[in-house]
């Protein structure tokens, strides 16, 4: 089994620690995670019984083989690069960085030192999601022509314990949020060839009010409200819209319109259903049974099959090349607020293969 170290034991640390400990434990061996904080690594290394590294270099001087990296997102590139460097393969999570030039440099040296680079989200690997991709690709709404996608809530400083870093380069809700969603239109639609968008920041600043901080002023820096038109390879339309302005709303996760029928998309920030298609004769909603496994929070599915890919000599399905065009996608939407005109995809990849 490949060995993975955690780099970071934030809000996320401890789905990733009971999956990778628990029901992905027979493909992969957790041997051990760090933290700057070191009260958080020193008692997640002892709730899973896991070596506590004092620092990154200690972990990059073991026998570790992959690099989990879930450290904010202002530090997933030097993190990753120092991974890369020692000789580790990395899984970073979402946004794989927060600047297209950083991820490029990411590459090239993956390429030299013989290393994979991975990312998540890995939620397109759930049941859900992968229901989706096989009920479009086996033609039950025909050709798909159009999309729409909607994140929309009043940001993260009302329950998230430390919510500073949302606010901050590499935050927002396009690039919180918007991996999940993004990465399930690629699974489903292919890749991204154009974008358009309109961006703002609607107010300076944010008030915390979780009890932790509450009352605590957080200067914003990042636009928190964004609509964006992304035109598909294939030539598929899809309106996105990702928001930290707004309070409450009537509009759906995902759907995707065919000429023959629409399918209704899960939350892609979870793993499982309901799936709901209902086709140009339907009277009614039909809610589609699942056709894989993997409904529950099976955080760590990605960074698993990557491990098992690497095993076996062949690509991994969160691949980097994913990870990437997404981040160029959501970084070009910005840049197309910013000039006013469409932004055209230079990053390719191809749409990943079933789970």
């Amino acid at each position: 089994m490949l060995r993975i170290g955690i780099a970071g034991i934030g809000n996320i640390s401890k789905i990733y620690l009971d999956n990778l400990t628990g029901v992905f434990g027979k493909r992969v061996k957790v041997t051990g995670v760090t933290d700057v904080a070191f009260n958080k690594a020193e008692k997640a290394a002892s709730d899973y019984n896991v070596k506590e590294f004092k620092s990154l270099d200690e972990m990059l001087k073991s026998d570790v083989d992959i690099i989990l990296n879930i450290t904010p997102p202002k530090f997933h590139y030097d993190v990753a690069l120092s991974s890369i460097k020692a000789g580790k393969h990395i899984y970073n999570e979402k946004p794989l960085c927060t600047k297209r030039e950083d991820a490029v440099l990411l590459f090239q040296q993956a390429e030299e030192k013989g290393v994979r680079i991975g990312g998540a989200p890995d939620t397109f690997l759930g049941a859900g999601l992968q229901t989706c991709r096989k009920l479009i690709d086996d033609g039950w709404i025909g050709t798909p022509v159009a999309a729409t996608a909607f994140i929309m809530n009043h940001g993260p400083e009302h329950w998230h314990p430390a919510p500073d870093f949302f606010y901050k380069e590499g935050g927002g809700p396009m690039f919180d949020i918007g991996p999940y969603y993004l990465t399930a239109l690629i699974n489903m639609l292919g890749p991204v060839a154009r974008v358009c968008g309109s961006a703002r920041i609607s107010t300076p600043t944010r008030t915390i009010t979780n009890q932790v901080q509450y009352g605590k002023e957080i200067n914003v820096e990042v636009p928190t409200h964004i609509a964006g038109v992304l035109d598909f390879k294939n030539g598929v339309v899809c309106t996105l819209i990702t928001s930290f302005d707004v309070y409450s709303h009537s509009l759906p996760f995902i759907e995707v319109y065919g000429t023959e029928g629409t399918l209704k998309v899960p939350d892609p920030n979870t793993f499982g259903g309901p799936v709901f298609l209902k086709r140009f004769r339907d009277d009614e909603w039909l809610k589609m049974p699942m056709v894989k496994g993997f409904a529950e929070n099976s955080r760590g599915l990605g960074i698993t099959e990557m491990a098992l890919a690497i095993e076996e000599d062949r690509p991994h399905l969160a691949s980097g090349e994913l990870t990437f065009h997404v981040l160029d996608i959501m970084e070009s939407i910005h840049e197309a607020s910013a000039k006013g005109r469409y932004q055209k995809i230079k990053s390719r990849c191809k749409k990943p293969a079933m789970l």
